[in-house]
């Protein structure tokens, strides 16, 4: 599924148009991403917990070439499921 069939779904169960559909799942997408870029947690509950991780630098190779390379530190988005969320897949 990509953006346009979650906008498509949305509007089909929430029976809002196509445009109002896109707005509320854009609207939904900028606020989970502003709240993690400001270092918060969400968590939806039965669905999942949105956290940011840090990853540590690290040295890396090149695969092509052998070089060793160095790969800075950076901040990984992570996703946990919620128990309802993995319940409804493992039906």
């Amino acid at each position: 599924m990509n953006k346009n069939d979650l906008v498509a779904a949305v509007a089909d169960i929430s029976g809002l148009g196509k445009a109002e559909a896109g707005k509320s799942v854009d609207a939904v997408l900028e606020a989970v991403s502003s709240a993690l870029s400001g270092g918060d947690e969400v968590r939806l509950v039965g669905f999942g917990t949105f956290s940011v991780a840090d990853r540590k630098a690290s040295e890396g190779r090149n695969p092509r070439t052998g070089e060793t390379i160095k790969i800075p530190a950076s901040k990984q988005p992570k996703f946990k499921a919620g128990k309802a969320l993995k319940d409804s897949v493992n039906k």
